[in-house]
C-alpha cells in the first residue's frame, strides 16, 4: 500500500509543482479537506487558503485564491485560479489590497459587491499569513 500519492499544482500560467505527498490540505468549499493516498475520488472548488503539501521531506505551502481540487484514482490536481510560493508574495501589494477591500466593506457604498470585496480581502490575508508564516519560520 503506497504511503504517498502524485500531487500537481497548477495554474493557467504554470505548474507549481509535481511531487508525491504524503497529506494535501487545502479549504474547500464545505471547510478544510486533508487528502490521504487511497482518498476517495472528490471534485470540490477550493476557497483562498494555504495550501500545504506534505512530502516525506518536508511541506510546501503555497497561498491560492480559489479553483478546484480533483482527486481521480490516486492523483491528486489542484487546478487553482493563481498560487504562490511565499517567497514570491509582493507583502507591500498585499497589504494594500487588504486595506483597500477593508476601506469598500467599511465604506459600504450603494453600488458595493460585498461578495467581491469580502473575496478580496480574504485572498490578501491569505497571502499575508503565509508571508508571515514563512519570515517567522526562517528566523527560528
Amino acid at each position: 500500500m503506497a504511503s504517498t500519492v502524485p500531487v500537481s499544482v497548477v495554474t493557467p500560467e504554470r505548474e507549481l509543482a509535481r511531487t508525491d505527498a504524503e497529506m494535501v490540505i487545502v479549504r474547500g468549499a464545505a471547510g478544510d479537506l486533508g487528502i490521504l493516498p487511497h482518498h476517495i475520488p472528490l471534485v470540490t472548488p477550493i476557497r483562498p487558503s494555504v495550501l500545504e503539501v506534505r512530502t516525506p521531506g518536508g511541506r510546501d505551502r503555497y497561498a491560492v485564491t480559489g479553483g478546484f481540487l480533483e482527486v481521480r484514482g490516486d492523483q491528486v490536481t489542484v487546478l487553482a485560479r493563481t498560487a504562490e510560493r511565499p517567497e514570491e508574495i509582493d507583502v507591500t501589494r498585499a497589504e494594500g489590497a487588504k486595506e483597500r477591500a477593508e476601506e469598500r466593506l467599511r465604506e459600504r457604498a450603494a453600488d458595493l459587491d460585498l461578495a467581491r470585496a469580502e473575496l478580496a480581502l480574504e485572498r490578501a490575508l491569505v497571502r499575508l499569513q503565509l508571508a508571515q508564516e514563512a519570515k517567522r519560520t526562517a528566523a527560528v
